[in-house]
């Protein structure tokens, strides 16, 4: 089993180009390759310079490949499907463009990966983590959000990238239903899954279990831990996941209450073989020791036998 690990921008509390808070993304290039990256992922459209040169001088200088790029988006509405096709097409223009991190051994599709989270909608995003009061699509409106996600691993597959669809916490694919519906509904051979231990844990699923279920679909993976008694507290209120993410949900690797004992299991069961993202979402405002978090979680994976 080959693992190595990497990170991305919303560690520094990058999840929103609009927010005001946000480091300056030479700053979390650079802290980065000081933690010992040497991978990261884009962040939302637009955080990272869409300009390829600019882009590639900086990674050059840190040392650093993008492993990902992201569409963090509406998926559902209609009316936004130009907007996510546009962004589906200038990410996987820039992320081929740049040189690639290592294909490592046993991996089953390259880096860099573009990863496909529904993402926007208020209904959802109160109802983050709690299935029973969380509103789902309806046949037509589905099959919307279906289409439009073909329609951009369509694209992605144009320039030889491998998307991943991600399940997220506050958007329309979170739930063990909604998993199994795009499991359905999206062919491996246009899409595999980018599974993510804390939003699974976040939403009342076993990650290990899950990593074992949708072994032949995996070809990605996120890692982050979720704070129990901060997580506990966020899911007594009618907050946004973000905000929860703000009080300190999640924490570094190994310090919350994921069983990374059990998933490094699942992960040896399946063979998995390939990229770990670190995760750790924040309010940038809440800065002082994202660097010694980050280090923090990649430390102890380093000590469960995971690569930079």
């Amino acid at each position: 089993m080959t693992l190595s690990i990497c990170g991305a921008p919303c560690s520094w509390g990058v999840d929103d180009v609009n927010n005001p808070f946000l480091p300056p993304w030479r700053t979390v290039l650079d802290e980065a390759a000081r933690a010992g990256y040497r991978a990261i992922e884009l962040g939302p459209y637009g955080y990272l310079p869409l300009d390829w040169e600019l882009l590639a001088g900086q990674l050059q200088e840190n040392g650093i490949s993008i492993v990902a790029g992201t569409i963090f988006n509406d998926l559902v509405s209609r009316d936004n499907h130009a907007n996510v096709m546009r962004q589906a097409d200038e990410i996987c223009a820039l992320i081929t463009s740049l040189p690639p991190p290592p294909t490592l051994e046993g991996q089953r599709y390259p880096a860099p990966y573009l990863t496909i989270m529904d993402w926007g909608h208020d209904e959802r995003d109160y109802a983050a983590g709690h299935s029973d009061k969380a509103p789902r699509l309806d046949a037509s409106r589905w099959g919307d959000m279906a289409g439009h996600i073909r329609d951009i691993c369509l694209k992605a597959r144009e320039y030889g990238v491998r998307p991943v669809i991600h399940p997220h916490a506050g958007g329309y694919i979170e739930f063990p239903d909604e998993i199994e519906a795009v499991l359905r509904d999206i062919p491996k051979e246009i899409a595999g899954l980018c599974l993510d231990t804390g939003h699974l844990a976040y939403s009342g699923m076993d990650p290990a279990q899950w990593i074992r279920k949708c072994a032949p679909r995996m070809d990605y993976l996120h890692f982050k831990d979720i704070n129990p008694l901060v997580y506990k507290d966020v899911m007594s209120k009618r907050i946004r996941f973000f905000e929860g993410c703000a009080e300190g949900s999640m924490c570094p690797i190994g310090t919350g209450c994921l069983d990374y004992v059990n998933i490094s299991e699942a992960l040896k069961e399946i063979g998995y073989c390939g990229y770990v993202t670190i995760e750790q979402e924040r309010d940038p405002r809440n800065s002082q020791g994202r660097l010694e978090d980050i280090k923090r979680s990649i430390d102890y994976l380093k000590g469960k036998g995971y690569q930079i």
